[in-house]
């Protein structure tokens, strides 16, 4: 993946997860010596008129359940569908996964099969997925990029994992899985990867946490409801000069949004009304992050905060402060890191925002 300078972040910006004490991947991957569990979340400080919350030290969602590398291998083959069967029965039965087999054969929803049928069994490596796993985890479990686990599955928005869902793995997969330090240089994720794998899986019919204005911070293991569809415009999150515009710059390296110069403790404001897909500080290249998810695929990043004054979960309301203004991660001097995407593709945010 690509890095980032310190005017912006670059096309598909590596958010590294900093390799020192808890942050090396602590809670996917327990050291020698360390607990296997994660050390519990501590609750967030208040400040002293309450109206806002300070996060304190806590790790991402990704990190909370534990993945074990146990893929398993399954040949290609032929499969006749029996009486009674479905197409997850068939997936259960073979071990491969029942979206594969669908795309295998091209059926589409609701994937009625009949008895007789011949199914190409797709073959290969497949994770079977935990209750509470994330797609982030499992990546980093088997040392691959997640995004390249999303192309092979053909993973679709709102990226909601399930309990039991089988996820083949790319075919240059390592057989076995890294050693820690291996895992640790490997393991980038960025704004996409966070987006696209960073809900934990559920079982079938599980409730999904409707989002909330308090700022309380939801278990770990519940997925979080998004909104449907985007309502209103988006507004400036912060004055400032621009320090660097969205696309490529002097060095040839693109941008994914601007950079606004703003004095530090600046309040940062959400753009649009959304839900708080995440909140904190564990990534060295933004620093204190905040991504709002809008509806109708409209998601905003706001990075370099000094502190983050919002929590997974949590509905925010345009104009609303979600942290302030800081030079933490890739930052030499004050600044907000602002970007918009839709689709998941970066969109230049002055085109969506109302003149200065």
């Amino acid at each position: 993946m690509a890095g980032s300078d310190t005017h912006g972040a670059m096309q598909r910006p590596s958010l590294l997860i900093l390799p020192l004490g808890p942050l090396l991947l602590a809670a996917c991957i327990p050291n020698q010596g360390e607990r296997a569990d994660p050390a519990p979340t501590p609750p967030p400080r208040m400040d002293a008129d309450a109206s806002t919350v300070e996060l304190a030290e806590t790790q991402p969602v990704w990190t909370a359940q534990q993945v074990v590398a146990n893929a398993r291998t399954v040949a290609s083959a032929t499969y006749v569908v029996q009486p009674g069967d479905t197409l997850r029965g068939v997936g259960n039965r073979t071990g491969a996964g029942s979206e594969a087999i669908a795309r295998a054969n091209s059926l589409a929803a609701p994937y009625a099969i009949r008895t007789g049928q011949r199914l190409q069994i797709p073959g290969g490596r497949y994770h079977l997925v935990a209750e509470g796993e994330t797609g982030i985890a499992i990546a980093s479990a088997y040392g691959v990029a997640w995004n390249r686990i999303v192309a092979v599955n053909g993973l679709t928005e709102p990226y909601m994992l399930r309990r039991g869902q089988r996820l083949l793995l790319p075919g240059d997969a390592p057989t076995r899985a890294p050693d820690i330090e291996q895992r640790a240089a490997a393991f980038r994720i960025d704004i996409d990867d966070v987006l696209t794998g960073g809900q934990p899986a559920a079982a079938d019919n599980a409730p999904v946490a409707v989002a909330s204005s308090a700022p309380r911070p939801l278990p770990s293991n519940v997925p979080i409801a998004q909104p449907s569809r985007f309502a209103g415009s988006f507004a400036w999150p912060v004055k400032g000069v621009i320090l660097s515009r969205f696309g490529p710059g002097e060095s040839g390296a693109k941008n994914n949004g601007i950079d606004i110069a703003a004095p530090a403790g600046t309040p940062i404001r959400a753009a649009a009304d959304g839900v708080v897909a995440y909140a904190g500080d564990k990534v060295a290249v933004f620093g204190g992050l905040v991504l709002l998810n809008h509806g109708s695929s409209w998601v905003s990043a706001y990075g370099h905060a000094s502190r983050v004054d919002v929590v997974r979960g949590q509905k925010v309301t345009k104009g609303q402060v979600i942290g302030l203004v800081g030079d933490t991660g890739y930052a030499s001097k004050p600044k907000l890191h602002f970007e918009l995407r839709k689709d998941r593709v970066p969109v230049n945010p002055i085109g969506q925002l109302p003149p200065a």
